[in-house]
């Protein structure tokens, strides 16, 4: 691809930890993203998507900027340009089997985001490639044999010995899904060091829009490209690396019954989504109970006694359960930010939002929180956090 990407590496934090780390427990060493060339303001979204797929439907213009007002995203990342749909014009023709297509042009795509992220994040945590014992990669953009995970190995010049874990179509659940392999992994091998990576570009969706399919609108007003990138270790080296998190404990669930409210198909016209109605209330009826459980680690009951990083899936989602869970305003203030800087760009989203978050911890805050997200299943997905 001829695309430049722009670098997300953090400034490197030598401060020593507040908090020393709990012996054994996986800790966050550093963070990277990385995002396509291609940055859309929103409102600049309804007439490019519109002139794009050539739609001259003035209803259907209506509804999307409506959407793309309350869905608060003011700016995304994409793989799509101009440059890709004058190449293959197909793709914005309705009905056109342009499953290859699309995979021309994701599948080096979301590789080349994740070694941008990677090396972003090795070079903060000024670690060497060789050292690196463990790959967990993240995708929900990608098809092939062999997957993305052998290709970032290849590319960043691991050990052919790297232990390699891939992780498909998980959603926008899955980099706290990544989170917890890795955790796991890290606490079960002494001394690795596992980076995990997670990339995503919505080429497999993109579409004309039709009114059959009303959430192809919404996709088109939240979603964004981009990748993302932790280096997890547990028993940190003294004065070498800079732990500021630790994942202390993780918990998956899914709710009996909800497998077809989020729903996606891979089809010879990529892949097609539906959105049940009801996802906000599924959400808000168990996430208090799932909440709770993750707390009752620590002894903790007062919910705004926390931080909290949640996957930003929609501004409803977060609304809803800012008010289940009676939280302060600015709890949710870094999902907020990572939705609005962002969009939802699937499983890289919450480590956008956990490098605002440690941002915010530096400048002090509570101890203990929660990272959160929520996707097809429905699939809860949380991990118990202890700021270092």
């Amino acid at each position: 691809m001829s695309e430049t990407y722009s670098n997300g590496a953090s400034k490197h934090y030598a401060t020593t930890s507040r908090r020393a780390p709990t012996s054994g427990k996986a800790t966050l060493l550093a963070i990277g993203k990385a995002f396509p060339g291609q940055l859309i303001p929103q409102e600049c979204l309804v007439e490019g998507y519109i002139r794009d797929t050539k739609c001259d439907d003035a209803s259907i213009k209506e509804k999307l900027e409506r959407l793309c007002k309350t869905t608060t995203v003011k700016t995304r990342y994409t793989v799509m340009s101009k440059e890709i749909l004058d190449k293959y014009p197909e793709l914005a023709t309705e009905g056109s089997p342009t499953i290859r297509q699309r995979l021309e042009i994701a599948n080096p795509a979301v590789v080349e985001m994740a070694l941008k992220a990677s090396m972003a994040c090795i070079n903060e945590w000024g670690g060497s490639v060789e050292d690196i014992t463990h790959i967990v990669y993240v995708s929900s953009s990608e098809v092939r044999l062999p997957g993305g995970d052998l290709y970032l190995a290849s590319q960043l010049g691991l050990r052919n010995d790297v232990g390699r874990v891939m992780l498909y179509f998980l959603g926008c659940y899955g980099g706290v899904t990544g989170l917890r392999v890795a955790k796991d992994i890290a606490e079960n091998n002494p001394g690795s060091r596992v980076l995990l990576a997670t990339s995503e570009t919505t080429i497999l969706g993109f579409r004309p829009p039709n009114k059959a399919r009303p959430y192809d609108l919404v996709g088109a007003a939240l979603f964004g490209d981009g990748a993302a990138a932790v280096i997890i270790g547990a028993n940190p080296v003294a004065g070498k690396e800079s732990p500021f998190m630790e994942l202390n404990y993780s918990v998956q669930q899914f709710l009996p019954g909800t497998q077809d409210v989020i729903n996606g198909q891979l089809s010879e016209e990529g892949i097609n989504f539906k959105l049940g109605r009801d996802l906000p209330q599924k959400i808000e009826d168990n996430i208090q109970e799932f909440c709770s459980k993750l707390m009752s680690k620590a002894g903790l009951t007062d919910f705004n006694d926390l931080f909290w990083a949640v996957h930003p899936g929609g501004p409803a989602i977060l609304n809803r359960l800012e008010s289940k869970l009676k939280l302060n305003e600015e709890k949710l203030k870094c999902s907020r930010r990572a939705l609005m800087d962002y969009g939802n760009a699937s499983s890289n989203t919450i480590i956008y939002v956990l490098e605002y978050m440690r941002d915010e911890l530096r400048r002090g805050g509570e101890e203990w929180g929660l990272a959160l997200a929520f996707g097809p299943g429905i699939t809860f997905e949380g991990i118990l956090l202890r700021s270092l």
